[in-house]
């Protein structure tokens, strides 16, 4: 059976509740931002490879509240070094979500270097996250939510995804002011 990104992400849309953070970029942003729009969604789209480290910043200004971040594999691998500084600062509130199609998706579909090799979940375990694993099949994505949300963090969570539906690329309201005054606001509300 094959995950696709839209499904694992209408699967974790239930969980999220009013207070979450989710820090998207690239596909999984423009899919999220169409599947559950919200105010207190950050787009870090134009900082390839700067989610975790966003949303690393955000769990750390917000303790009372989970960070979830929505990460593409291509841009996590421009900034590895920031699962080492993840797992090392002390949060136990980041949740970090890979989709993992092995290819640059939004930049034309191109192979990711030593795609059928990287081991993100290894990674992740090496750096020293509280958590890592890999998905393959939606029940068991689906099944196993509940139980990582509920867990300290850092927890990482390869989701070894086909592209699913794709959505529009909504370019200029990722890179406005008003999406990021839109989340200051109700950031600012608590």
């Amino acid at each position: 059976m094959t995950l696709y990104r839209d499904q694992a992400l209408k699967a974790l849309i239930p969980h999220i509740n009013d207070r979450d953070i989710v820090v998207a970029v690239y596909q999984s942003c423009f899919d999220w931002l169409q599947l559950n729009p919200r105010d207190l969604n950050y787009v870090a789209v134009g900082a390839m490879g700067q989610a975790s480290s966003h949303g690393l910043g955000l769990a750390l200004a917000n303790p009372d509240r989970r960070v979830i971040v929505l990460d593409g594999d291509g841009s996590l691998l421009m900034n590895l070094g920031s699962l080492v500084t993840i797992a090392n600062s002390g949060v136990t509130n980041l949740y970090h979500f890979l989709s993992a199609n092995r290819v640059y998706e939004v930049n034309g579909a191109h192979p990711l270097p030593g795609a059928d090799q990287v081991d993100f979940e290894g990674f992740a375990r090496s750096a020293g996250y509280a958590r890592a694993q890999s998905f393959y099949e939606l029940d068991r994505f689906t099944d196993d939510l509940p139980g990582i949300l509920s867990a300290p963090g850092p927890q990482f969570v390869c989701m070894e995804v086909t592209a699913g539906e794709a959505f529009p690329r909504d370019y200029a309201y990722i890179h406005s002011a008003k999406a990021r005054q839109t989340f200051r606001d109700a950031l600012s509300r608590g």
